[in-house]
Order: structure tokens, then sequence, then C-alpha cells
């Protein structure tokens, strides 16, 4: 499902004009970003928390110079999703739908 997707499936079930909808998602998604950049995660209950990451400092490899490299110590974002998210998810009686290369580009 992309975000498109998402956008139509609200506005068939709230009756609210697809406009407000991806004006409003687009501001959760800008307020999720922001807050991680300044290193505050974001909690939604009953969904999942928006959080950071820390990667240890490693020696990486640049395989066409064959040199060590030092990646240094860094945060990624990543998203941990609620005990209830978890729990209907393995709930679910679905089965995992194959996506096409042509699903995952971002037509955004």
């Amino acid at each position: 499902m992309r975000k498109a997707d998402v956008v139509g499936t609200i506005a068939e079930k709230t009756g609210i004009p697809k406009v407000d909808i991806l004006v409003a998602l687009e501001a959760f998604f800008k307020e999720v970003k922001s807050s991680l950049i300044e290193g505050e995660p974001v909690y939604v209950r009953g969904f999942g928390s928006f959080i950071l990451k820390k990667r240890a400092a490693k020696i990486g490899r640049n395989i066409k110079k064959n040199i060590a490299v030092e990646i240094p110590e860094h945060f990624i974002p990543a998203f941990k999703p609620s005990k209830e998210f978890v729990q209907a998810v393995k709930d679910s009686k679905h089965e995992l739908k194959e996506h096409s290369p042509e699903d995952s580009k971002d037509s955004d």
C-alpha cells in the first residue's frame, strides 16, 4: 500500500477530502522527522514509537580501493510497534503478499 492508497482509503472511510487528508498526513510525517532530528522520540499510544537507535563506531571496507574505513558512531530512525499492534498482526490470518519491484518504487 502506498501513500496515495492510504489517503484514498481514509477519504472513503471518513468522507474528508483527499487533499485535506494528504496535508494532515504530510504534516504528521514532517513532525515525526523534525522530532527525531532533535533527538526526541514520538510515541503514538496503541500504534508504536518512532525512536532513534544508536549504531556503534565500526571499521568498514572500501572494496574498490581495498582499504579499511572508520564508520563513526551515528543514530538511525526506527519504528517500534506497540504490543497491541504486534498482537493484532500475529492474530491476523493473512498471508504475506509478494511485491513486484514496481510496487516498491516511490511515485509520491
